[in-house]
Order: structure tokens, then sequence, then C-alpha cells
């Protein structure tokens, strides 16, 4: 199907847009840009060179996809910000592109950014995730798959955050949140994510087993390195298990709410 592009939007040229597309008035997008099908481009957005987009995406009046990067090291480089398909991206979201030549910030399929989030350089998200309101992530963030951030949180540098976890409003963390838990404003351990772990069809006994799990990282009195050793003598295996056991073995900088 054709595409419906106001004339009184400004596009380069050279910028390639599938089919099916709607570009309302006063859209802005540049030359080094790609625009999947079926998308909607409201007012004023502006899609800026490295935008590589797939389809089904809408984007909302304000909202600037692929800044230039907030970060010192910038130099100009060329770099990409990708978005996958089914995302939706309200009003006045930024999501900047990556630093360094080659590099990408990156978010997968059926998003939601809610008005105000901000989204930094390199930075990584999966599919299914939601971002409230005003909620920042600095930049060389991992977000893995139906993460939900609540409204004004705020996510420092180089941290990654879990499978299906839920961060409270207003919380600031600098370390690792860990799959399928529940992070309290005050950035420590709320407990399992039991309605999201259902919703996404986790057995009863398995949250359980997560539970028993987190008892022994949390509350167990030891170093991350026992407490694993702990969860692989003690808790029954399964794919969430293993998760969280190679989630938690990875991390760099810790874990959100231990010490």
């Amino acid at each position: 199907m054709a595409n419906d592009i106001s004339p009184r939007s400004e596009i380069d040229p050279r910028a390639k847009i599938g089919n099916n597309c709607k570009i309302f008035p006063f859209a802005y997008i540049e030359g080094d840009v790609v625009i999947g099908d079926n998308c909607i481009i409201f007012p004023f957005v502006s899609i800026l060179n490295g935008s590589r987009i797939g389809n089904n995406n809408k984007i909302h009046q304000g909202a600037v996809v692929a800044a230039l990067p907030q970060d010192f090291n910038f130099r100009g480089e060329k770099s990409e910000c990708v978005l996958g398909n089914n995302n939706i991206i309200r009003e006045n979201v930024v999501i900047n592109r990556a630093t360094h030549t080659g590099g990408r910030t990156s978010l997968g399929n059926n998003n939601v950014l809610m008005e105000g989030a901000h989204i930094s350089h390199d930075t990584h998200v999966g599919n299914d995730c939601v971002f409230g309101y005003g909620t920042k992530i600095a930049g060389d963030c991992e977000i893995e798959d139906r993460a939900i951030f609540s409204s004004s949180v705020i996510e420092n540098a180089a941290t990654r955050v879990g499978t299906a976890s839920f961060i409270q409003a207003g919380t600031t963390f600098s370390k690792d949140v860990p799959p399928y838990v529940v992070i309290s404003p005050d950035a420590t351990y709320g407990g399992v994510n039991r309605i999201i772990g259902q919703q996404q069809g986790i057995a009863d006994n398995v949250l359980k087993h997560i539970a028993n799990a987190y008892r022994l990282i949390y509350n167990g009195g030891t170093s991350l390195f026992d407490a694993i050793m702990q969860v692989r003598e003690q808790v029954p295996d399964s794919e969430e298990i293993q998760h969280i056991v190679a989630f938690v073995q990875a991390s760099q900088k810790g874990l959100v709410g231990k010490l």
C-alpha cells in the first residue's frame, strides 16, 4: 500500500521508507535512515542519522530517535540506533545512538516507552519491556526481556536488568537487577515477581524454587559465590534457576540490595 506522507514533513530524499507508513506534518527525517512498513510517525518527531527502524512502530510527538550520544567520548563517529517491530514510543522519548564506529543502541520488539523516557547510548533492550514516565536508562546498560520499569526510575551506567523483573517507582540503582524479582524504591530486594511470573506461564512450584534461590542469595549471610553453590546444591534445577545462576555469575557490578 502507498504511504501517506504529509508534504509539510521534512524528509531527506535518501531516507528509505517502507510501505503503508503514515508521516504527519512537521516530522523531520534525515538521510541515513531506514524505516520499515506500517509505521506511524507523529508530528514533531525527529528521526536522525543512524536510525534503523523495523515494522509497525508508532513514534509519538516530540520523540527523538538516534539522538547524538551524550557521552564525552563521542567524536562524531558513524553508529546506529536500531528498533525492532511493534514498539510504541510515546511523547518526548529520547533514544541515543551508539558512541563509537560500528556500535549500536538497540530495542527489540513490543516495547513500550512512556512519556519522557530516555534510553542512552550503547544500551541494549530486549523484547516486551515497559519503561514508565520519566524513566532514564544510562549508557552501556543491558536489559533482558519483559522487564518493567515504573515511573521515574534511574538506571545508572553499565548495569544489567534481568528477565521479568519489576522496578518500583522512584528507584535509583547502580548494581545489577537479577531476573524475576521486585526491586523496592530504596533499591533493595522486594521478593519474587510472582504476578509476572504467573502471567508468563512459570509453574507455581518453579516460582517457589526461585524464591528459595533468592533466600539463599539475599538472606543466606554468605558471599555470592557461596550462595550460588548452595543454589546449585539445594534448589531443584529448571531453566529459570539456570538463568538466575548464569546472570549472577556474569555480574560485574554486584546485585542490587546485596552487600
